[in-house]
């Protein structure tokens, strides 16, 4: 019979545990990148071992487990407020990862091919006085299509959602009035329409509901086969959502704020999509577990550094390259 030396046993077995504990990351928060965040993590896990197991459940769900410490790391496409963040135990940093932009998808018996929304139009369905869809302010933009009177069937986010606080905050700036009853934020009272939790939940009651519209991420939109419309920017061109068009909206901003929260919905670049956003990670700025902490930054090297050319595939715009150099300095504050 062998001897089991109970000391050494348990120190091999703490020791295992550890690299475990090592090998694993928790992570939540926006659906808007789960595409390419679920792509990199994958790519990342074969390279080095490391597992990170990512819930796109929202951006406010995921700041929210950030919030109560029950993920390493959350996501949000909305950067966080200077309230949220004064919540947390730990000082989180933000680091933008690709950019995006969130379309207009629409279900219209009849109408293929892409139509064209102007600023009042979008605004003007979504405070519900637009109800047609052969109103004026919409078959103005589009001369020689044949849009048909019945109502329009509006589909928004039921949950806190980043993706939300986009086309809130771009319509805050086009829309005086949306500005003033309605406001930018994660979760909004809407005026009108159906809602659907997650993109996957407004996309799919678009896709059902004929007559509908909705805003989604690009990529949605694309894997699922869905109409989506090109949208008037503030130059008064009529643009339509493309990695180069998205690139263009971050290329006009003049300056990225030292803690990288910003916005460029509506930019004045002229070739620019509207609706366009970066999207954070957000990392705690102490991470007292070493080993963590190792996967942690090492992960976000890689990913600015190689993960950026996986970007574009996935209908995701890479990050400029100043705002990536400027992000593998700040990976250096962490401790």
């Amino acid at each position: 019979m062998k001897t089991i030396h109970f000391t050494g046993f348990l120190a091999l077995t703490a020791l295992c545990a550890a690299s475990a504990s090592a090998q694993s990351l928790t992570a939540a928060g926006a659906t808007f990148p789960a595409p390419i965040y679920q792509k990199w993590f994958g790519e990342f896990k074969t390279k080095t071992g490391v597992q990170v197991n990512y819930q796109d459940i929202g951006s406010g769900a995921g700041i929210k487990q950030l919030t109560e410490g029950t993920v390493d790391f959350g996501a949000s496409d909305v950067p966080m407020t200077d309230e949220q963040l004064s919540k947390l135990k730990v000082k989180a940093l933000h680091f933008p990862s690709v950019l995006g932009a969130v379309v207009m998808t629409y279900n219209i018996p009849g109408v293929t091919g892409s139509l064209t929304f102007t600023p009042e139009a979008i605004a003007g369905i979504y405070l519900g006085t637009i109800t047609k869809w052969n109103d004026p302010k919409i078959a103005g933009a589009n001369a020689g299509v044949k849009l048909p009177a019945n109502d329009i069937v509006v589909v928004h986010r039921s949950d806190g959602s980043g993706t939300s606080f986009v086309f809130t905050d771009y319509l805050s700036k086009v829309s005086p009035d949306w500005k003033s009853k309605v406001g930018a934020a994660a979760a909004v009272s809407w005026p009108v329409g159906l809602g659907g939790k997650g993109s996957d939940g407004v996309a799919g009651t678009v896709k059902q509901t004929p007559n509908s519209i909705g805003y989604v991420e690009l990529l949605f939109a694309v894997n699922n086969k869905m109409s989506f419309g090109n949208v008037k920017n503030a130059s008064g061109e009529v643009i339509t959502p493309s990695v180069a068009s998205v690139t263009e909206a971050a290329a006009a901003m003049k300056e990225m704020p030292a803690d990288f929260r910003v916005s460029i919905t509506n930019s004045p670049g002229k070739k620019a999509y509207p609706i366009s956003t970066f999207t954070y990670l957000l990392i705690p700025s102490q991470i007292q577990d070493a080993a963590k902490r190792k996967a942690i930054t090492d992960f976000l090297t890689w990913m600015l550094k190689d993960g950026q050319k996986e970007a574009a595939g996935l209908s995701y715009a890479p990050l400029p390259k100043a705002v990536a150099d400027k992000e593998l300095k700040q990976i250096a504050t962490i401790k």
